[in-house]
């Protein structure tokens, strides 16, 4: 037998009454009480008398809200919500007030439960007097100014002033440069990433921009490269590869330092790269498109074409095969 009506049960017991059904045979053709199905007919029944499913439901609702709302204690007692006002002005925890009123004849008992959801909800301008209640606290003020909480987050990253200088003598292969290319569906982008000496580059495709997947994607690629050639990894500000590097160090296995915002500049070698790459995929391009095949030909287009800067030698020769300058004419 149901326990209590629902919105397709009071739509069943509308259309049984309209067939001419008695209230007993409703209630069998429903599992029900006759006496339950009495009770909803006379509580829910429109002023005419007649029962109809939905506006039953509606009714039922609505008569919901009302109970609840009475039940709602700070909400309805101004003065209970002043004394609350008062004591968090006072520096109170909610926890405070709520054992302090249960043992005062003047207050009614409030949980501290309900005190949080009244102030998150209903006055969330008190928040910025509650203090920190523990780690594993449910509610807890974002601590600081934030000014404070902007260097905060700041520490979780390592900017790319503070790299060491041979990165940029460019004397060495393994500092990198990565970003991400946005395509006609900003949700679809290419995720490159190129060495500053040897202007090597590495292209992955992106169907889905999130900060797992993109470090998946480049923990999969520095995986493959051996340690000699992995020192550094300069990304763009944006939040593609998440907001804290150190969990992304450890899976590149190298570190890994930020460009300040709005400064692309500060990579200049991928930003160039990325304009090689562009005269593949102009902006505007639909990358859901281009598949893996295409993406890899344009990376092995671009690491086999001369380089004036490397004295006409290939990215490839330099970073794959260990070439220098003047490598082909002595080999001659």
């Amino acid at each position: 037998m149901h326990k209590q009506f629902s919105k397709e049960s009071r739509i069943e017991l509308a259309a049984l009454l309209k067939a001419g059904h008695s209230r007993r045979e409703c209630a069998k053709q429903l599992g029900m009480d006759k006496s339950a199905v009495t009770k909803e007919i006379n509580r829910n029944a429109g002023d005419d008398g007649r029962y109809r499913g939905a506006r039953a439901h509606k009714k039922y609702l609505e008569r919901r809200k009302r109970g609840k709302h009475k039940e709602r204690k700070i909400e309805n007692d101004p003065s209970l919500q002043q004394h609350i006002r008062n004591r968090l002005k006072k520096r109170d925890s909610p926890e405070q007030i709520s054992g302090r009123n249960t043992i005062s004849i003047n207050h009614q008992s409030i949980s501290t439960e309900t005190i949080y959801q009244w102030i998150f909800n209903e006055e969330p301008h008190l928040k910025k007097y509650l203090r920190r209640i523990g780690k594993k606290g449910k509610y807890r003020r974002r601590r600081g100014t934030k000014i404070r909480e902007k260097a905060r987050e700041e520490a979780k990253v390592k900017r790319i002033d503070t790299r060491p200088e041979a990165v940029d003598k460019k004397e060495r292969i393994g500092d990198y440069e990565g970003d991400t290319i946005v395509g006609k569906d900003r949700t679809k982008r290419l995720l490159t990433n190129v060495d500053r000496f040897s202007g090597y580059g590495m292209i992955d495709k992106l169907d889905l921009v999130r900060a797992n997947v993109v470090q998946d994607h480049l923990a999969r690629r520095f995986q493959k490269i051996p340690r000699s050639k992995k020192h550094t990894y300069t990304y763009d500000n944006g939040t593609e590869i998440g907001k804290e590097d150190l969990e992304l160090e450890k899976k590149m296995k190298v570190e890994v330092y930020r460009a300040y915002p709005y400064h692309s500049w500060e990579r200049g070698c991928n930003e160039n790269y990325n304009g090689l790459v562009r005269d593949f995929f102009p902006k505007g391009t639909d990358f859901a498109t281009i598949s893996e095949k295409e993406v890899k030909r344009v990376e092995r287009n671009l690491n086999h074409r001369p380089r004036k800067r490397l004295g006409y030698l290939t990215p490839h020769e330099v970073y794959m095969l260990g070439m220098t300058t003047g490598a082909i004419q002595a080999g001659m």
